[in-house]
């Protein structure tokens, strides 16, 4: 992404077009690797620093609020600040476009999976892939904790949040609630320390104004209003209800693709915390209740998921694709649209609910960004987030460096991978791009000289 023709840091830049954000969120989804923590940063980095559509507070503000929403926080926040800049249809486009090129590569990655499955080539490209994941995941830790962990108490909530998860294996959403509960009784006795945005230690430096700044009026379509509440919530029910009622009436309640329709409806519904928060709920339904695959192809569903673009939480259309091609619902003879209509279908009621969650909710955000009871549960919440954030970093080291666990082989090669992609995004600060699609070349270099060397 290059750099938009801005205005100096004093003036305020023009508003984007919607056809200028339609190419922007589009090419979005082609480049959001790194899983929520490396999307979010990406965003940060090309709306709040670059374009400065958004100011660091109402960022941070509409961030805090996807983070306590089942579904993928980063998809919602597209469609947050897409409809907070260009009404619904801005919405829609955004966490569209954020979903709709993961959908179409993890289909034909997919069909390529289960059609040419065990090609060395393949296999060195995901071992080289995965380090460089890794390292995006802690460029985006720190990224997160140096802007938001901006006094001691901020600390120990992160450090709490990384011990609670890694160590203690307690449940997300039970961590996310002790946040916001010690981030209200922080703004009860320091306000001043919990108010969203909060730069101690950093006063006297130059903020640039953005199109939706601090002080920029909440727009009309962003009030909040009955009717508009009552006309969102009944098209999106409508949706469900169409969408539900025509996969019944054409095949009947037992069939794959019904089943599945349901089933990842309520897995939409319980979300919270991210991908890794709701796949072993995914794993015992479609792995272990209904066998629309094996334990072994979630594993490299879930490696898939990691190496594409877009939320994690689409390895459901793995999952489906798989589901659909090994159920064989349209025939042996037409096994690719078998599993494409089931990935299209799952990836449909996955969804639904998360655009219906900010459409419905955005206007009652808009109206508390500078209320401090509800932003210093979200300050505590989002210094929680960093924690996260490093939980996840420390896991995908653990699996990448050590495959066999700390008893097995140390994955040198793995090592040095990552180490170079630290290297290339903090020393030179290259794009998730770049460093991915180097680290995937290497790994495919590596899987041709293992086999002379031995």
């Amino acid at each position: 992404m290059t750099d938009p023709a801005g205005a100096a840091d004093d003036e305020t830049p023009p508003p984007p077009s919607f056809a200028g954000a339609l190419l922007f969120w589009l090419r979005l989804g082609f480049v959001s690797f790194g899983g929520p923590a490396g999307q979010i940063a990406l965003m940060h980095r090309e709306l709040v620093e670059r374009r400065r559509w958004i100011s660091e507070k109402r960022f941070l503000h509409a961030l805090n609020f996807c983070m306590v929403l089942p579904g993928p926080e980063a998809q919602q926040l597209a469609t947050y600040i897409g409809w907070l800049m260009h009404r619904t249809r801005g919405g829609v486009v955004a966490g569209g476009l954020f979903v709709l090129p993961s959908l179409f590569i993890l289909i034909g990655l997919s069909w390529l999976y289960l059609a040419y499955g065990g090609v060395p080539a393949v296999a060195g490209l995901f071992y080289g892939i995965k380090p460089a994941v890794t390292a995006i995941v802690v460029s985006a830790a720190w990224r997160i904790g140096s802007r938001t962990l901006t006094h001691s108490w901020l600390w120990v909530i992160a450090a709490a949040a990384f011990v609670a998860l890694f160590a203690l294996k307690l449940p997300f959403p039970l961590v996310i609630v002790a946040a916001g509960v010690a981030g209200y009784v922080g703004g009860r006795f320091a306000p001043d320390r919990f108010a969203l945005g909060a730069r101690h230690g950093r006063a006297g430096a130059a903020t640039a104004r953005a199109v939706i700044d601090d002080d920029t009026a909440t727009p009309p379509h962003a009030v909040f209003s009955r009717r508009r509440f009552a006309i969102v919530l009944a098209t999106c029910l409508a949706l469900w209800l169409v969408a539900i009622g025509a996969l019944t009436i054409a095949y009947g309640n037992d069939a794959v693709l019904t089943r599945m329709a349901w089933f990842f409806t309520q897995a939409a519904l319980l979300t919270f915390g991210g991908a890794y928060a709701v796949l072993p709920y995914v794993v015992q339904g479609a792995v272990e209740q209904h066998h629309w695959l094996t334990a072994a192809q979630m594993i490299d569903g879930l490696a898939l998921g990691e190496t594409t673009p877009g939320p994690l939480i689409m390895v459901v259309a793995f999952v489906a694709f798989v589901g659909g091609w090994t159920r064989a619902i349209f025939g042996a003879d037409a096994l690719f649209m078998s599993g494409a209509v089931a990935a299209v279908v799952v990836t449909f009621f996955t969804f639904l609910p998360s655009f219906m969650f900010i459409l419905l909710g955005g206007p009652f955000v808009e109206s508390t960004h500078g209320d401090l009871r509800f932003t210093a549960p979200l300050t505590g919440i989002t210094a929680a987030v960093v924690g996260v954030v490093a939980s996840l970093a420390v896991f995908f080291a653990w699996h990448v460096l050590w495959p066999s666990g700390f008893g097995g082989a140390f994955e040198w090669p793995a090592a040095l991978i990552c180490l170079a992609a630290a290297v290339a995004l903090f020393r030179f600060g290259a794009g998730a791009v770049t460093v991915i699609v180097a680290a995937g070349l290497a790994g495919v270099a590596l899987s041709m000289v293992r086999p002379l060397i031995g």
